[in-house]
């Protein structure tokens, strides 16, 4: 069975608050878990302390025993301390697209122009 370390949504519509939970990779959202092991409220400011809540004890017990945390979980894992996330960056997707690196390319190549025959 595979174990995962996720967010399980509660609250109501449009006031969203999440248990941090551990649950077979196959269940549902917001269906059956094995251990609830804190609580995530993203209504709450940043820096406010009871954001996020996690009893740290049994999350180690579950990263020891090979459960996956989800990007979110991890975030919260690591600022526990708990575990090193490594941050992803898409360098291609901060690329602009085909046809606008082939238009800079001809601006570029037009301004080379204009300053040659200006100078």
């Amino acid at each position: 069975m595979a174990v995962k370390l996720r967010l399980s949504r509660g609250g109501a519509k449009k006031r969203p608050y999440y248990y941090i939970v551990a649950a077979n990779s196959q269940s549902p959202r917001d269906g059956r878990y094995i251990e609830q092991i804190g609580t995530f409220d993203p209504m709450l400011k940043k820096d406010d302390p009871n954001r996020v809540k996690l009893n740290t004890e049994r999350a180690a017990h579950w990263l020891k025993s090979g459960a996956q945390p989800t990007d979110r979980v991890a975030r919260f894992l690591d600022a526990s301390g708990l575990m090193k996330r490594t941050p992803v960056k898409s360098v291609a997707k901060a690329q602009p697209k085909k046809k606008a690196q082939e238009r800079a390319a001809a601006a570029a190549e037009k301004a080379a122009k204009a300053a040659e025959a200006a100078g």
